[in-house]
């Protein structure tokens, strides 16, 4: 089979598997910027509720890409058929399925000691060379590689708004995940990652190495957000306030809750969050189970 063949081959394969036609990937391909919308929301800080602003008074933004028309449901086949299926690490909360940012800060319940760090443009400082080699790594070939690529990256990054980004954005720190899991259980600490969030704690004092948590993640080619890398106890991580027995929300989020039932809403959003929040701290008189638990 020539070089040719085995390429056309190799589409058609790869569009058995996502459920589409290899025509229709050359041509979503080949007009890519016709199934993308782009626009950009300034970043508030969740504190003040101001604008945030670089030194020189600009306003920070954040660019939204969403996937749009055929692309959008080839991407969700490609999320559904070959990467859901993908186990992962259980310290790896966002974007899996049946984890969220509570699961990802009932481990570090009860550490005195707790270092949060955040990745800085998390998304679009993956490239597509990166998306590529990581398609490279789960086995598939160079042709279909390529195409899963084509189909999952824009403007040479990996967009945000996509059914594929939070789970191709995993799969690409996996090798820095497996490092610091590495190296938090030679110290004894929890590591927990949601999307781009860090958070490891421990009940001992363990200043002395986040130099070497951070020179991991900065090898792995990702940028640190130091204004909210914070070494304390008693952080909020990920939305969630720790104490020494149980978790809660902040508390903005009980207010609302109490306004949705004080006005008998029949939509009760804040209520139900507040209550999935609260109900894993019935069984707080449990023994705490090891949280760091491998690479699956």
């Amino acid at each position: 089979m020539n070089s040719s063949l085995y390429k056309q081959a190799q589409l058609k394969h790869l569009c058995a598997i996502i459920g589409c036609q290899p025509y229709e990937v050359e041509h979503i391909t080949s007009h890519i910027d016709d199934y993308y919308k782009e626009w950009f929301e300034k970043k508030v800080n969740k504190v003040t509720g101001d604008f945030k602003k670089y030194k020189d008074g600009t306003v920070k933004e954040r660019a939204i890409r969403p996937s749009l028309k055929r692309l959008k449901i080839i991407q969700s086949s490609i999320k559904n058929k070959i990467l859901v299926p993908i186990s992962l690490s259980d310290n790896i909360h966002g974007g899996v399925k049946r984890r969220s940012n509570i699961t990802n800060a009932k481990p570090h319940q009860g550490n005195k000691y707790q270092f949060t760090t955040d990745l800085q443009d998390f998304y679009p400082s993956i490239k597509h060379k990166q998306v590529y080699h990581t398609f490279l790594l789960l086995g598939y070939s160079d042709h279909k590689a390529h195409w899963l690529t084509k189909l999952t990256t824009w403007k040479y990054e990996l967009p945000q708004g996509t059914p594929t980004s939070p789970h191709i954005a995993n799969l690409v720190f996996l090798e820095t995940d497996k490092k610091l899991i590495s190296l938090c259980r030679q110290n004894n600490l929890t590591y927990t990652r949601y999307v781009d969030d860090l958070t490891f704690s421990s009940q001992q004092d363990f200043k002395p190495i986040l130099n070497n948590i951070l020179e991991i993640i900065k090898e792995g080619g990702f940028n640190i957000n130091f204004r909210k890398t914070k070494y304390m106890g008693n952080q909020t991580v990920t939305g969630i306030n720790l104490f020494l027995h149980c978790i809660d929300a902040p508390e903005k989020i009980k207010v609302k809750a109490e306004a949705e039932i004080m006005t008998n809403s029949k939509l009760k959003p804040y209520s139900n969050y507040l209550q999935r929040i609260r109900g894993t701290n019935k069984n707080m008189l449990k023994e705490r189970q090891p949280i760091i638990k491998g690479t699956s």
